[in-house]
């Protein structure tokens, strides 16, 4: 089994929700673990300090994922301090929903560049380092079901999580062959600050389990994935979403 103390990974988004769930499950798993924040910073340093108390190692990094000097500055500063990432959870990005009719052009320009560009402004600094380790690697970039299915009110939302798997999928071809591997993880209806404003009796309703799912289930996944047992698995999509499709 691989020294996972010696694969530091990124999760960005780490604050809070799901980004929060996948970087308290790494660092329990033993995985060094940079959280990152856009703008709660507190939030960040709360989820580092649970995993030191724990026994494992984190810091914390902030900056907006859109801004693209801004975050290759940060990461290539973080890799010229630390070393680079062994694994890399692309977790951060924003919605703005609305009928599509109703749509503003910032609606539609500030998610497709938050969540694509972020794709991007994130992992390019990030990729040549991996590569580098000569160790393989892990990319996991947080798609969702609404990227798959398409889902009402959300067509920019659904675009810019549809452009994140083909991203990923091309992504992985290019890094197959250095053993990184390049997967998507989509979740339906989780149960995340993002959904509290949900009808979430009718939205469950349509849910073959017949309820939201949790952070840790998604955290799981992505834990999974970055293990010793996972590393066959690249270019695919992996929903998780209580049947909901």
């Amino acid at each position: 089994m691989s020294d996972r103390t010696a694969r530091p990974v990124l999760v960005t988004g780490a604050s809070k929700g799901i980004g929060k769930a996948i970087a308290l499950r790494l660092g329990a798993a033993g995985y060094p673990v940079t959280v990152h924040y856009g703008r709660d910073q507190a939030a960040a340093e709360a989820v580092a300090g649970k995993i030191r108390s724990h026994g494992g190692v984190a810091g914390v990094v902030g900056f907006d994922i859109a801004d693209r000097q801004a975050a290759q500055a940060a990461l290539k500063k973080l890799c010229g301090t630390s070393g680079a990432f062994w694994g890399v959870v692309q977790n951060a990005g924003i919605a703005r929903d609305n009928a599509f009719p109703a749509l503003s052009d910032e609606d539609w320009d500030s998610v497709i560049h938050t969540n694509v560009d972020g794709f991007y402004n994130v992992l390019k600094p990030l990729v040549m380092p991996m590569i580098r380790l000569r160790d393989g690697g892990r990319i996991v970039a947080l798609s969702s079901l609404s990227g798959i299915i398409g889902n009402r009110g959300q067509v920019n939302y659904s675009a810019s999580k549809a452009a994140i798997i083909g991203a990923c999928k091309a992504l992985a071809v290019e890094l197959a062959k250095r053993e990184i591997t390049v997967n998507c993880v989509a979740p339906g209806i989780i149960e995340t600050q993002m959904t509290e404003d949900l009808p979430l009796d009718q939205i469950t309703a349509m849910v073959p389990m017949r309820r939201v799912g949790k952070p840790h289930e998604v955290a799981a996944l992505v834990e999974f994935l970055f293990s010793d047992d996972a590393s066959y698995i690249t270019r695919q999509v992996i929903s998780v979403n209580g049947g909901l499709c």
